[in-house]
């Protein structure tokens, strides 16, 4: 057994390629991988357990080999096809589309881009079209499942849940209390919403392959996890109640009889209690033994059910008896109907208080969606079944309403008749000599409003209905019972509540819920306690119609986002019509019960933000992501008909990280100026010398892979990769090519780099060049430096046995004399995969861990302390801007800013006052404002000495030389520093050398320094002078940035 890995049994058949014939069989055990959702590097939710409608997983891009991880690829040959002649392409097949685990044919996997386009080798054989996939193995599996067909698994399923405990004794109350009018309206609001939903519903399963989860599943991949999360849990739950709800009804029944022959067990609600508590464990049994079991029961409880239907039918036009009209039966009568057809509400119930009771009547049509796992062809099965089911249950409802042939009120006394000189007038009943005027002063038994058992009467055969009563509760009961489980197993499989993960194993060969059913038990029993009918039904109408609401929303939704992949087959549906039936469900709600609508809508949004904050790792091409992506190109399109404005500039940021993880603090200060309110794009060049194949594919498979270590680690950036012949092409292709519109980078960070002189060229003209290349563009540019560095890549090379961010909360926790020799002795390793080496030297641990140090130290709150801004040169503002925008973050807000200007010794006030003013206009809050009046002094000799040492392996010295020796070393060595250029930009020089000695003096214990950056003219200054210039300025000084704007206001004081 490996971990993670999952033992089956399969065959696995060999074929002989050129013969095209089966070789042997042998039993072989493979393991199945976890569940990956991408194979180029991104590692997701590996507790998922793939259900058998996720699309396969391509990697037909310039990624690998073009299969996933657990899959290898030998030289596949080229084949005699349809074209002619030999070629590696395939023609269209649907073995093709499949995915891994598919039941109905077998995944073949088509040549990749790259098979096609560079590693073609010719190799000739003639294979049968049955081999022309080029499969050299075939796996069938073990073992089959019961599949049913529409009318046993939808038809019958959907019919017997709809024909449910209100049919028999809840019907004739509801006709009493609404009449016949309103009841009819009942009944058809009813079917209008079960209908349209039915419609959505069928839209929605006829657009692709279904699967077990029945209306979790049509949700969740049709609107998202988000949405299919909240819902499941509400719609198993109800499906749960509805056990209780139909098992109470039954043992209302039995209850009754128990009266009728003096046989109560303890008392009418307590008996209820026990009759259901018992009859919910047999159903138990039936349904753990199998779904085999329970559809054949389904069958034998149909034909109770019709038989009873018909019975009823019968009854009423059989002459009634003078016991029948006792209790208010009187066969087909045009007075009954009149008085009848009004509505009579008593005991403080209402039209839709009258509908709540009678709705989840209508809830069983997605009693064949539920079990969606278990059909042989769900797309033809679903909306062929259900519709006809609501068709012919609708008719039976209105056809059995019994308000033409019953009174509202009967006493069921033989001698409440009328005798002769008595007058008469208070029901239908005075006409055929009966007089029931005694129910106005005490509470009858018979009668609509009275009795529940009014269809037992009316029938022709009592006991038929009796059966049929069972029949139908007990149906009604086995299907929510069957079906609450399958729901939350397929939720738990899908790992959206980690926590459920429990309920996910399935047991047999039809993976059957057993703990989901035991879950379910326990629901139900609970619910069964409170023996009371009307109160558990209105609890189930809400969370009905809540599902019903979000799957004509679903419908509405996939319709409105246009999808491509959004192709249904069935297209007798409307989106329109969808949004209509998801409102009125909503209205619904609200008018039966507003308390339990926004209870109900409460509970869905805190199971909604739950799942939105734990973001868990699946991917169903949800109609949300279309939408989402439709509103993102239509607000960039928006966006790039207005003109830019001052007052909404907010820098959008090309940062130079390389790879993401490998300078973290240039990404992590970057991420703090755009989080969530501005673009960052981490950009990585990756150079290409020769053959450009192997840096593509390492260019693509980093792509997702970066871009998931971002999510994973909250960076709210982009991830974007070039290759290019040199790093500054591949840096102009981001400063020409990035962002789309409006959202276009205005700013380029970069890191200084420490090791600028190493090798005979300039080893840091990229960052001069790049900066360069950057004025031209008029961007802004941010230039970082650390004094310990920011490149981390060599240690992530050497070792990975710990994550960065680990191994950061492993040096905060051991810190110490005691741990000392362990932290030196400690490899300071983090991040990816790979052999450990040997621990480092001592030296080099407190090196790496002082890099660490370095390269987390924006990570964490930023503790009380300024941000020293030396704004110099007046470049827009985005010096001050930067800076001000640091402070508004949670990790920057205890720092002050203190703003340093060059002035003139003669109006030092004066600069101070004008500087004051002008940061009250912008509404920059400051601690402190310094005029520095000795820029223009000379540096002392100790730091002309340091600079002099920086330059002098770069400098020419042209000067001590003979002409022609000089020429010839100026051709030689063009980039070195002349004498002349040195005396050019003498001024320029000090300058930065000055300022270096002022920032030491004043912003040693600064959080972090500001300094205007200065800019060399283009090719007149040398790389090397340019180079020192910034090293000399930023030397030996806290974390420091280098900012200069593009010289385009950022800051303005108009409102």
């Amino acid at each position: 057994q490996v971990p993670g890995h999952h033992p089956r049994t399969i065959q696995k058949v060999f074929v002989d390629p050129l013969a095209g014939k089966q070789l042997e069989k042998k039993p072989v055990c493979i393991f199945q991988m976890e569940h990956y959702a991408s194979v180029r590097g991104e590692h997701v939710n590996p507790v998922f357990e793939a259900s058998k409608d996720d699309p396969p997983h391509y990697d037909d891009g310039f990624s690998g080999n073009g299969y996933s991880n657990a899959e290898h690829r030998d030289l596949r040959p080229s084949v005699v096809s349809a074209f002619g002649h030999n070629t590696l392409d395939r023609a269209p097949n649907i073995d093709f589309y499949r995915n891994a685990g598919s039941v109905s044919g077998h995944r073949a996997i088509r040549p990749s881009l790259q098979e096609l386009h560079d590693m073609f080798q010719k190799v000739s054989v003639n294979l049968s079209p049955a081999t022309e996939l080029g499969a050299s193995l075939l796996i069938t599996e073990k073992g089959g499942f019961v599949k049913f067909g529409w009318i046993k698994g939808v038809l019958v399923r959907c019919m017997l849940n709809i024909w449910g405990v209100m049919l028999f004794i809840r019907l004739s109350w509801v006709f009493g209390q609404a009449g016949a009018g309103l009841g009819v309206v009942i009944v058809l609001l009813s079917i209008v919403v079960t209908s349209v939903t039915c419609l959505s519903m069928s839209a929605i399963c006829t657009n692709g392959v279904v699967r077990g989860g029945g209306a979790y599943y049509l949700i969740s991949r049709s609107l998202g996890p988000e949405f299919g999360g909240s819902i499941g849990l509400i719609f198993a739950f109800a499906n749960a109640v509805a056990v209780a709800m139909y098992v109470v009804g039954f043992a209302e029944t039995v209850v009754d009889l128990l009266e009728e022959n003096n046989a109560i067990m303890v008392d009418q609600q307590n008996d209820i209690r026990i009759v259901g508590c018992i009859t919910v464990v047999l159903l138990l049994g039936i349904s753990v033994a199998g779904m085999e079991w329970e559809a054949k029961a389904q069958i034998f409880l149909l034909i109770i059910l019709l038989v009873a239907i018909a019975n009823v039918f019968i009854g009423t036009v059989i002459p009634a008896t003078k016991d029948k009209n006792s209790k208010g039966f009187f066969n087909y009568h045009e007075s009954i109907i009149s008085e009848n057809f009004l509505p009579e509400f008593r005991d403080g119930e209402t039209f839709f208080s009258v509908f709540a009771i009678f709705f989840p009547a209508a809830t069983g049509i997605l009693a064949g969606a539920n079990i969606s796992g278990d059909l042989k062809d769900p797309q033809a099965a679903l909306p062929k079944g259900t519709l006809l089911a609501i068709f012919i249950t609708g008719i039976t409802y209105l056809g059995v309403a019994l308000s033409a042939t019953v009174v509202r009120d009967a006493t069921g006394n033989l001698n409440d008749t009328i005798v002769e000189g008595m007058s008469c007038n208070f029901s239908a009943a005075c006409d055929f000599g009966y007089d029931f005027s005694a129910c106005a002063t005490k509470k009858c038994s018979f009668g609509l409003m009275n009795n529940f058992q009014v269809m037992t009467m009316v029938s022709g055969f009592g006991p038929l209905i009796i059966a049929g009563t069972f029949s139908a509760t007990l149906s009604s009961a086995l299907a929510s019972l069957v079906s609450a489980p399958k729901v939350f197993q397929a939720l738990c499989k899908d790992n959206i509540y980690q926590g459920l993960k429990f309920f996910a194993k399935g047991h047999g060969k039809n993976n059957e819920p057993i703990r989901g059913y035991v879950l379910t038990f326990i629901i139900a029993v609970a619910f069964i306690l409170i023996a009371e009918l009307n109160t558990i039904a209105p609890i189930i109408s809400n969370f009905f119609l809540a599902s019903y609401a979000l799957i004509n929303f679903s419908c509405f939704h996939a319709s409105y986002a246009k999808s491509p992949g959004w192709r249904p087959a069935y297209k007798y549906y409307n989106m329109w019509l969808s949004l209509f039936g998801a409102l009125l469900c909503c209205v619904v709600m609200f008018v039966i019960n507003w308390w339990a609508a926004l209870l109900t809508y409460g509970i869905e949004l805190l199971l909604y933000i739950y799942v939105t904050v734990k973001k868990p790792d699946v991917n169903w091409g949800s109609s949300t992501q279309a939408v989402t992506f439709i509103s993102a190109v239509n607000n960039t399109l928006v966006l790039s008909g207005v003109d830019e404005h001052v007052k909404n500039f907010r820098p959008q940021c090309i940062v130079l990280t390389g790879a993401p993880k490998t300078r973290p603090a240039l990404l992590d200060l970057a991420h703090s100026l755009t989080k969530n309110y501005g673009l960052c794009i981490t950009c990585e060049i990756f150079i290409v010398r020769g053959s450009r194949t192997d840096k593509l594919q390492e260019l693509n498979t980093n792509l997702e892979s970066h871009q998931a270590w971002l999510r994973s680690n909250k960076r709210k950036a982009f991830y974007a990769a070039v290759a290019s012949d040199s790093l500054r092409n591949g840096s102009l292709s981001f400063l020409q090519a990035a962002g789309l519109g409006r959202l276009k980078p205005n700013t380029l960070m970069i890191g200084f780099k420490r090791d600028w002189r190493a090798g005979v060229e300039c080893a840091g003209s990229f960052l001069y060049t790049s900066c360069s290349d950057a004025f031209d563009f008029e961007y802004g540019t941010v230039v970082l430096r650390i004094s310990q560095g920011l490149d981390i890549s060599h240690v992530i090379k050497a070792n990975g046995k710990l994550t960065f961010s680990k191994y950061s909360k492993m040096l905060s926790t051991f810190r110490g004399e005691p741990f000392r020799p362990f932290l030196e002795g400690l490899t300071c390793t983090f991040l990816l995969s790979g052999p450990a080496t040997l621990p480092q030297s001592a030296e080099m641990a407190k090196v790496n861990q002082r890099l660490v140090d370095a390269s987390t130290q924006f990570q964490k709150k930023i503790g009380k302390g300024t941000i020293d801004v030396w704004w110099l040169f007046d470049d827009g503002g985005l010096t001050l801007l930067l800076p001000y925008i640091l402070t508004t973050r949670k990790k920057w807000k205890d720092c002050k800013l203190r703003v340093f200007i060059a002035g003139q010794p003669g109006r030092i006030q004066q600069d101070k006052e004008e500087m004051e003013s002008l940061l009250k206009k912008f509404r920059i809050k400051y601690a402190e404002i310094s005029v520095v009046s000795d820029v223009s002094v000379r540096p002392s000799s100790e730091s002309m000495k340091v600079f002099e040492d920086m330059i002098e392996p770069f400098r020419l010295h042209e000067g001590t030389k003979e002409m022609a020796q000089a020429e010839s070393l100026r051709k030689d060595s063009p980039w070195k520093i002349s004498d002349a250029e040195l005396e050019t930009f003498e001024e320029k020089t000090n300058l930065q050398i000055r300022l270096n000695e002022l920032l030491q003096e004043s912003s040693r214990a600064a959080k972090l320094i500001i300094v205007s950056m200065p800019i060399a003219r283009k090719e007149s200054v040398p790389d090397h002078l340019y180079m020192a210039w910034l090293d000399i300025l930023t030397k030996n000084l806290p974390p420091t940035l280098l900012i200069r704007g593009n010289h385009k206001s950022v800051l303005t004081f108009y409102s």
